[in-house]
């Protein structure tokens, strides 16, 4: 268990959201499979890096949508839970701007827009390797009473 206290400096913070974002991934096995990086895991906020695959196409021969909405499912995760606190998906949408092909490099980053005791939002943005924007995810989350 990861436990925060408000005398915990910043680079303490940002270490155990480190060890929490860790954790979650030695875990989710989905996040693994769809070969999610971490570039950067802190309370409130993450950046992720992925490949898309030839299994992640659709009939169409680009991205699934659901790729996308899971990559950024995944952000929402980390930067919500990165408090140190135990954090679920309540409402989820996502946008998307452009198609998402074979061979590209996305990159995802999730920043908090509000935060309370019980829920989280945030706003996560997909950007492909032409540093074009290719989806907008807005995500809320439940705040539990349980701590990492």
């Amino acid at each position: 268990m990861v436990t925060l206290c408000s005398k915990t400096t910043p680079m303490e913070k940002n270490l155990a959201a480190k060890k929490i974002v860790d954790k979650m991934m030695a875990e989710d096995r989905f996040s693994q499979w769809l070969g999610i990086e971490v570039l950067l895991a802190e309370e409130g906020h993450c950046m992720l890096k992925m490949k898309i695959r030839e299994e992640m196409v659709n009939g169409f021969g680009i991205a699934h949508g659901g790729i996308a909405f899971s990559f950024a499912d995944s952000a929402l995760a980390f930067a919500s839970n990165a408090y140190g606190r135990l954090s679920v998906a309540l409402e989820c949408s996502i946008s998307f701007a452009i198609a998402v092909n074979v061979h590209d490099e996305l990159t995802c980053e999730a920043t908090q827009l509000s935060l309370t005791n019980k829920t989280g939002t945030y706003h996560i943005e997909i950007s492909n390797q032409k540093k074009e924007k290719v989806a907008f995810f807005k995500g809320t989350v439940y705040r539990t009473s349980k701590n990492w």
